[in-house]
């Protein structure tokens, strides 16, 4: 298994300790893979407007999110 999905299985855990603290993990790796993501799409010269499109967010929100970086 790997630990998106060892951390998926634990997301639906009947202890809500558990389940809680594996959304918190989730969550953490979603933010890291998106900003890999974004940086990768910056590199090969994507506008912000076209990594909008494909987050499904206003260029204004993924700039302000991504653009210090």
């Amino acid at each position: 298994m790997t630990e998106a999905t060892d951390l998926a299985a634990r997301a639906g855990d009947q202890d809500p300790r558990v389940g809680l603290r594996a959304v918190a993990a989730l969550r953490r790796l979603l933010e890291q893979l998106e900003a890999v993501q974004v940086r990768g799409a910056r590199t090969q010269g994507w506008s912000w407007q076209e990594i909008a499109a494909e987050l499904g967010v206003s260029k204004q929100a993924v700039h302000k999110k991504h653009g210090g970086r």
